[in-house]
């Protein structure tokens, strides 16, 4: 299927490994063969999956004139490092409207966002669930009073601009699968804002990728997930009307945000430590780890039968063990 891809700006180390976890095979597989896609490798201080949306949205906000970048998430946000980052690589300012008071230490994600160089907001929960829109607006305008183009990038990048970075992870994904041997499989991803989700489940279909997505969502439920994800995509047909049509419909693993969003049980912790005992692979508490779960009590239920191979997307995440490092005592 043809499809034009916006411009993108280089900034992910790509492609990033395919690689077979032959001892979590031998623990987990239940017959199937457990791969990992290492997004976690897309870069450094850029690591993780939204980088690869970031290409897309970057390039957008230079050529529309923007020289700011406005965005949000929760204190540590995986997003909001890397888009502080971005700018700071790129040129362009970057404010951040954080969810959460402000932490007596800066740590983790939340540290990286000062030594970029980012404006940093911090608002209690329920002024930022009740106030967001409100207050992206106010910062716009501040901007513009003063001569500047600020653009608002939802949470997580994930829209329909986005949704280009695993449009085009597929394409790799794709040769991917044909170096492995790969015939059919299923791909599990966290969701958290829903834009990798989005991404993925379009791209297998439009570059013909022999795979069923799977999203773990590590907050909200599995509805909320259907409809942000269906959301997204309609987004993006609005916004690029010459791409193709195709039916696609989003799959949720739901019944593993555990105590709530960024929260993890001591299993998680466990699993975690185990894992990178086992293959030298890090996962972290608030996506991976719980998706990962998800993933492997699935498989014990006998939910990915009839398939043998199963990809475990990496999405990064590694800074936030720090501030939830007293799980692993």
């Amino acid at each position: 299927m043809r499809l034009d891809y916006p411009r993108k700006i280089d900034l992910a180390c790509t492609p990033t490994p395919l690689q077979y976890m032959a001892r979590a095979t031998d623990e987990w597989g239940g017959g199937h063969r457990l791969w990992i896609k290492r997004d976690d490798l897309t870069g450094s201080l850029l690591s993780g999956n939204k980088v690869r949306k970031l290409e897309f949205i970057a390039a957008h906000a230079f050529d529309n004139g923007y020289d700011t970048l406005i965005t949000c998430g929760g204190l540590q946000s995986n997003h909001c490092r890397a888009t502080a980052f971005v700018g700071a690589q790129l040129g362009l300012k970057v404010h951040l409207i954080l969810r959460g008071e402000e932490p007596p230490e800066k740590d983790g994600n939340y540290l990286l966002d000062h030594l970029a160089g980012a404006q940093i907001d911090c608002y209690p929960t329920r002024v930022y669930v009740k106030e967001l829109e409100s207050l992206f607006q106010k910062l716009q305008d501040d901007y513009a009073e003063n001569g500047h183009k600020a653009l608002v990038i939802p949470t997580g990048g994930s829209d329909g601009i986005g949704a280009w970075g695993y449009i085009a992870a597929c394409e790799e994904l794709r040769d991917d699968f044909i170096t492995a041997g790969i015939s059919r499989a299923h791909i599990i991803t966290a969701s958290g804002s829903g834009g990798t989700q989005a991404g993925l489940t379009l791209g297998a279909k439009l570059h013909n990728l022999p795979a069923t997505v799977w999203g773990v969502n590590v907050c909200d439920d599995e509805q909320y997930f259907v409809d942000k994800v269906t959301s997204d995509v309609a987004d993006w047909r609005c916004r690029y009307p010459g791409v193709p049509d195709c039916d696609m419909h989003p799959r949720v693993l739901d019944g593993y945000v555990g105590p709530g969003y960024g929260v993890a049980e001591q299993e998680i912790f466990d699993l975690i430590a185990h894992l990178a005992r086992m293959e030298g692979i890090v996962l972290d508490p608030v996506y991976t780890g719980k998706a990962f779960h998800g993933m492997i009590t699935e498989i014990a239920r006998g939910r990915f039968d009839g398939v043998r191979d199963i990809v475990f997307m990496h999405t990064g995440g590694t800074f936030g063990i720090f501030p939830q490092r007293g799980g692993f005592s």
